[in-house]
């Protein structure tokens, strides 16, 4: 599928099922899953429905995986896919954002083929524009009249000059607080609770570090990629390229590899 078209699928999700819901959410409508920050609404059921039946129309062969269908189906991620094209999607990254009315909500699609991911959309509904990249081609932020603008990660900088983005909820309580402590080595960190628009953040040069913990397809593959593509240096925590396959081991993004080994080091010693 040509990655102008998954792009122009998330835009119409979003512009039919979830704009519509924003701040209009009907008593009801937002369930709790694993935990009181971790919901779905019926923006996030009824997108990821859109956008998997317009993916099946426009490409049949592909294998469309969403957030929310594994929610109901685990078994899915742990298929054998083989050759197969998969497509992963995220129908609202940041839903207790949205659910909240908290405008830092995004719509996410990555592409792996034979086990490598080759492409990525992140859709901003309330900005209607993307990041988008396919490897080797560069990250790019495109508006909605096509006007494009490549992407750079930030460019290294000393530590305690440093700031950037961690999510710490998934790790251990006691890795936990070791790794909030050393935070404070850095000028500045901060956790939006939504990787989309992390990454959007990261690509655009704004960010010296992002750390994640808990590594879920739909959540990292589109921006790890675009990340790699902006220039930064994408491992997980023990120095490992991260794959489609993996789901822990942490990520770790820097802007070169010397940096990276330095935020390691000092702050992610997990």
């Amino acid at each position: 599928m040509n990655i102008d078209r998954l792009a122009a699928i998330l835009r119409d999700a979003a512009k039919a099922e979830i704009l519509p819901r924003f701040r209009q959410l009907e008593a009801g409508s937002v369930e709790t899953k694993s935990h009181a920050f971790d919901l779905v609404t019926q923006a996030d059921q009824q997108a990821e429905i859109a956008i998997t039946k317009a993916i099946n129309e426009a490409s049949p062969h592909m294998v469309v995986i969403g957030e929310e269908a594994v929610a109901a189906n685990p078994a899915l991620l742990s298929q054998s896919l083989g050759d197969e094209t998969v497509i992963f999607i995220d129908p609202v990254d940041g839903t207790w954002n949205f659910a909240a009315g908290l405008p830092l909500f995004a719509v996410m699609a990555s592409v792996v083929q034979r086990g490598e991911t080759v492409a990525g959309v992140i859709y901003d509904p309330l900005g209607d524009d993307f990041l988008m990249t396919e490897k080797g081609c560069g990250a790019w932020h495109v508006f909605a009249d096509g006007h494009r603008v490549r992407q750079k990660f930030a460019e290294p900088a000393p530590l305690d000059a440093m700031g950037g983005v961690a999510s710490a909820s998934y790790l251990p309580d006691e890795t936990r607080r070791e790794v909030m402590g050393n935070l404070a080595k850095v000028q500045m960190f901060a956790s939006y609770r939504c990787a989309g628009h992390e990454y959007r953040l990261g690509a655009g040069g704004n960010l010296h570090f992002m750390m994640y913990n808990k590594l879920m397809p739909w959540d990292h593959l589109a921006g790890a990629l675009m990340m790699e593509e902006a220039g930064a240096h994408v491992a997980r925590f023990d120095g490992s390229k991260y794959e489609p396959h993996h789901r822990d081991g942490g990520l770790l993004i820097a802007p070169d590899a010397e940096s990276w080994q330095i935020v390691r080091r000092e702050v992610f010693t997990v």
